[in-house]
């Protein structure tokens, strides 16, 4: 039988010495902030830079921030923004040229950065690294920008103890617990007027990073208050999608009236695909200056909810607001299987919370699931 993790007990103050050492280590250290009335990631000073004493609520269409009546770091869900900004940056110049006499030098963008400390990693976000390390990491061509920043990241993971209202990663197995892909996991613990972490390590690194700050072997009462937060947080999720067949069903569903009813909703102004952690399309564009002496390429993001995205010589082949949406939602929960082996979608909900007109996609999958089964039930 394996020997099980230790788990130890980290204050408040250490968790605030712990950030210390990784800015002495010279880490580029990101944590949720508050910025304009909403969390986002970006670079910390200090642990007092954290949105301490403040949650979110969450429904579909809603996002809006409210005072907790604690002192928690990090009571509150996931934000609009995820780590993939970091890793796999939005706006990016891959090349430069200059001309000399009837040739051209041209200089490859390095794909160095300084190293990412990331503070306060869902698992979600966790299982969302993880599907990009498939795409950009285990396939036949490998992204350099991705592999750099990638390979030099530290991870300190939180598992969550309050859930957002649209989250349904427990029914995707993807959280409220992290399980794997971590240096370090904290629980924050408010119990009885305790205030406290349960810290977990996953690798030398973070064994490192762990013993150099104050903190003990964690005692079962601390272990077990730490994993009553979590069971209560997988089991007040606000959404959940069965996964069962769910490829399957997709496929065979292509022409479901459910897809006119979402698309009669739909703006196709790409929300979703922008604070999806996953999402990961992109294009390239070239520039020129004005007397032809330099170019440079760049490279964009892009989503699939745009006309000139599946634009091919003469027009777009996801002409309507159906069709995109309906190649969204099958790319998440069934081809995504097929190409990579996992879904591409992590159960965050942030989809959910960002659209306009609340269109969501456990909702939807579960509309199609539900006339499927009248279709299959009476032998059509």
């Amino acid at each position: 039988m394996a020997k099980a993790t230790e788990k130890y007990f980290l204050s408040p103050q250490g968790f605030h010495s712990l950030l210390a050492r990784l800015k002495e280590q010279n880490y580029n250290v990101i944590g949720p902030r508050i910025v304009e009335g909403e969390f986002v990631y970006a670079p910390l000073a200090s642990a007092a830079d954290l949105p301490v004493g403040w949650t979110d609520r969450q429904e579909g269409g809603v996002y809006r921030l409210e005072k907790r009546g604690d002192d928690a770091f990090f009571g509150y869900g996931v934000g609009q923004h995820s780590w993939k900004q970091f890793l796999f940056p939005p706006n990016q110049r891959v090349w430069k040229s200059r001309r000399r006499g009837d040739a051209w030098d041209l200089a490859i963008i390095p794909a160095d950065s300084p190293p990412f400390a990331f503070i306060g990693v869902r698992a979600c976000d966790i299982q969302a690294i993880e599907v990009l390390d498939r795409v950009f990491l285990r396939g036949n061509y490998v992204d350099p920008t991705y592999a750099a920043r990638r390979s030099q990241a530290l991870v300190v993971a939180v598992n969550c103890t309050q859930p957002g209202g649209t989250c349904f990663c427990a029914s995707m197995g993807t959280g409220p617990r992290a399980t794997f892909g971590f240096d370090l996991a904290l629980t924050e613990v408010l119990d009885n007027g305790s205030h406290y972490f349960v810290a977990e390590t996953g690798t030398p690194r973070g064994a490192e990073l762990l013993a150099g700050v104050a903190h003990r072997l964690a005692e079962q009462a601390e272990i077990t208050a730490a994993d009553r937060a979590m069971d209560k947080a997988a089991s007040s999720m606000g959404r959940q999608l069965d996964t069962d067949g769910l490829k399957e069903l997709l496929y065979r569903n292509y022409e479901h009236p459910r897809w006119d009813d979402v698309a009669s909703r739909c703006l196709t102004c790409g929300n979703c695909t922008m604070v999806c952690p996953t999402c990961f399309c992109h294009t390239y564009q070239d520039f020129f200056d004005l007397n032809g002496e330099s170019a440079e390429r760049r490279r964009h993001m892009q989503v699939c909810f745009t006309l000139d995205f599946s634009y091919i010589h003469g027009g777009s082949v996801r002409s309507s607001p159906l069709s995109r949406y309906r190649q969204w939602l099958t790319h998440k929960l069934a081809t995504w299987l097929d190409q990579f082996g996992c879904f591409g979608c992590v159960g965050c909900g942030r989809c959910i919370t960002w659209c306009p007109v609340a269109i969501d996609i456990t909702e939807e999958a579960a509309a199609i699931r539900e006339r499927d089964g009248e279709k299959r039930g009476s032998g059509g």
